[in-house]
């Protein structure tokens, strides 16, 4: 099985190439730079074949495409700059991105009867109230500029391809980037005190964890809309640094105990400063993973605690 992922040199399609290559699959590799950028870890995907593609160019897109003939095209290529996307000068940057580079795959995956994998978020919700958003709802309404944009990019693949998966994710941490993991653990080195929302309520996303879980879905024909993330509950923003500094001190780093760095819980309006409204709602149904015969993915500590093993800090 051949497959093509984009948005290789992100914390997401840098995991999905290495999984694909430990189960023996043939992957291709792209992104915008001419060689492959993503972290030098020594991991296959660094060695792996790769094509410089400009998403937003049709043209191109279809002549690359149609030249590899894969069995399927893993979309993990976004503009993910959630607070950036609100910029009017980013705006057409973004929907060229994530509307008309989705689409631009969309229609040449049609034209060659292959099948989609799309990555897309929570966001598409308007994150209001307590109940775990199911896969299948269609009851849309984006608070901010990328979450339109992700939800346009769901549409193309929706109105364009028979054989696709729309996975939503949310919280998405990776060893191949930025991530809130890291921030914590960044700001925690240098400051006695953090302030941290404790409204906004979701699951953390281990992209190893969901890479295993996108090849196990590619190679089936359980098409349609999934919700992932790691199982272990839901939480804050708060609880989840608490625990990414219980677990790094376990790991032998004491300057991030309760007596170097105070983590108080504030709310969303308390904390201000972001350009783009959040979702207090993050919460995702993933039943039907389960109903279809996916293995969930582990725990969020569990996937916390190989991640603190896997990076420096």
């Amino acid at each position: 099985m051949k497959l093509f992922v984009t948005g290789v040199a992100g914390q997401l399609g840098h995991d999905v190439m290495n999984e694909l290559h430990k189960r023996g699959y043939e992957g291709v590799g792209s992104d915008l730079a001419p060689e492959y950028a993503g972290i030098r870890d020594g991991s296959p995907v660094t060695a792996m074949p790769y094509v410089s593609m400009d998403i937003t160019d049709a043209a191109s897109v279809e002549k690359i495409l149609t030249d590899c003939q894969p069995d399927a095209v893993v979309h993990c290529a976004a503009w993910t700059a959630v607070d950036a996307a609100e910029d009017e000068d980013k705006r057409e940057k973004v929907r060229l991105v994530n509307v008309v580079g989705t689409e631009n795959i969309a229609k040449v995956c049609k034209k060659l009867g292959i099948k989609m994998m799309y990555l897309s978020t929570d966001y598409v919700f308007d994150g209001q109230g307590t109940a775990p958003w199911k896969p299948d709802c269609k009851d849309y309404k984006p608070l901010n500029v990328y979450g339109q944009t992700k939800l346009d990019g769901e549409l193309a693949v929706y109105n364009n391809v028979e054989k696709f998966f729309i996975i939503r994710i949310a919280w998405v941490f990776g060893k191949n980037g930025k991530n809130f993991i890291k921030t914590m653990l960044n700001i925690g080195k240098s400051h006695d005190t953090i302030r941290v929302v404790s409204d906004q309520i979701g699951t953390p996303t281990y992209t190893y964890d969901l890479a295993r879980l996108m090849v196990d879905m590619i190679i089936t024909d359980k098409y349609g809309y999934y919700h992932a993330t790691n199982e272990g509950g839901f939480i804050s923003w708060y609880d989840f640094t608490k625990e990414i500094f219980r677990q790094a001190v376990a790991a032998g780093h004491p300057e991030y105990d309760e007596a170097h760095v105070n983590v108080i819980p504030v709310t969303t309006a308390e904390y201000g400063i972001s350009k783009a409204a959040r979702p207090f709602n993050s919460r995702l149904d993933k039943s039907k993973l389960v109903e279809n015969g996916f293995t969930p993915l582990p725990t969020w500590q569990d996937a916390l605690a190989r991640y603190l093993k896997e990076i420096e800090f």
